[in-house]
């Protein structure tokens, strides 16, 4: 049990200097991004909140039981170390919840298969992505869901490198998991969230947009959780404007309680959606300007006659000319949806 609970503090203690740094250090318009409707408070309060659980990790206080004042199980602390009664102490609704808790546990280690991109009718889809290392933090993904509609996903872990890539792994697996009991976007990013945000194994933070495709009515609806809001350019009567699917929720493991919204767009023939991660557009050049959301829309607006994955190979030409050809600092990832 020391060991458990020394390893849960150690985690508790990663948490806190990553959510301080980032409040001290990430430039004010990256906040409002990432924070989506939430604001910098949301943050200091989960700041105190750690701090609660530091304080009793280091009083020996974690994970005591409330009505006996021993010590809960092992596994429940490392599942979630706001945990305070022990099993044979809950009511039998809670050891229902907790039972439905651990059956999704054992699927999501079940479900780290191989991506696939699926033939989604009336969509036309190409993607490209390149770790900045040799193993990276970015994620996508395309799941067909029971119903006949589709999950559209990307998501993006906060640095790159093995750990990044681990994170983004469990994430995944989250997502296959949850996706096919889950009644919406915004209920899927609130599940991954609660699994995330107290399991002393994550030290980081992910930005997340999943989406949710209707063939049948064109109906996209989508939750964002603080991830670079996805490019959809229209192309009503001949003319090219780009709406920004802006963020509905913060960035999973940012702060306490987040409220994740959910928006609904009908797709029209001609459009065109561009999922990307923020190795993109902060991509910089010998000169030290980054590549931006403007450069990107304006090779979306060049291309967009195109098929989509000469578009994709446009984006990619036109990124690799703008950093003269060396090496990307971050990972780099971008999906290219097109409505037939």
């Amino acid at each position: 049990m020391t060991t458990v609970l020394e390893r849960i503090h150690s985690g508790l203690i990663r948490q806190r200097s990553l959510l301080s740094d980032w409040v001290r250090q990430t430039p004010e318009s990256e906040k409002t991004l990432r924070l989506g409707p939430a604001t910098e408070q949301s943050v200091q309060d989960r700041i105190d909140y750690i701090d609660t659980y530091i304080e009793k990790a280091e009083e020996g206080k974690l994970g005591e039981c409330t009505v006996c004042h021993g010590h809960v199980q092992s596994a429940l602390l490392e599942m979630d170390y706001t945990c305070c009664v022990c099993l044979e102490h809950l009511s039998s609704t809670e050891v229902r919840r907790l039972e439905n808790e651990l059956e999704l546990a054992q699927r999501i280690q079940q479900t780290l298969l191989p991506r696939e991109v699926p033939d989604i009718p009336g969509l036309e889809i190409a993607a490209y992505s390149r770790p900045a290392q040799f193993i990276g933090g970015d994620y996508f993904d395309f799941l067909k869901l029971d119903d006949g509609r589709y999950c559209l996903a990307i998501a993006d872990a906060a640095g790159h490198g093995i750990s990044a890539s681990l994170h983004m792994a469990s994430v995944q697996a989250m997502l296959r998991a949850i996706i096919p009991i889950a009644s919406s976007p915004a209920d899927v990013m609130q599940r991954i969230h609660d699994l995330f945000i107290h399991n002393s194994h994550f030290s980081t933070f992910v930005t997340f947009f999943i989406g949710i495709y209707d063939p049948e009515t064109q109906v996209l609806s989508y939750s964002n959780a603080g991830h670079n809001p996805p490019v959809l350019l229209r192309t009503g009567d001949g003319e090219a404007s780009a709406l920004m699917l802006n963020p509905t929720g913060a960035v999973l493991g940012l702060v306490e309680e987040p409220l994740y919204r959910e928006v609904e767009l009908k797709l029209e023939s001609g459009d065109l959606l561009v999922l990307y991660t923020d190795g993109v557009t902060e991509a910089v050049n010998p000169s030290d300007e980054l590549f931006g959301n403007e450069r990107l829309i304006e090779c979306i607006e060049r291309d967009r006659q195109r098929p989509a994955q000469a578009i994709v190979r446009g984006i990619r030409d036109t990124l690799e000319r703008f950093v003269n050809d060396r090496a990307l600092d971050d990972d780099t990832t971008f999906v290219v949806i097109k409505v037939a």
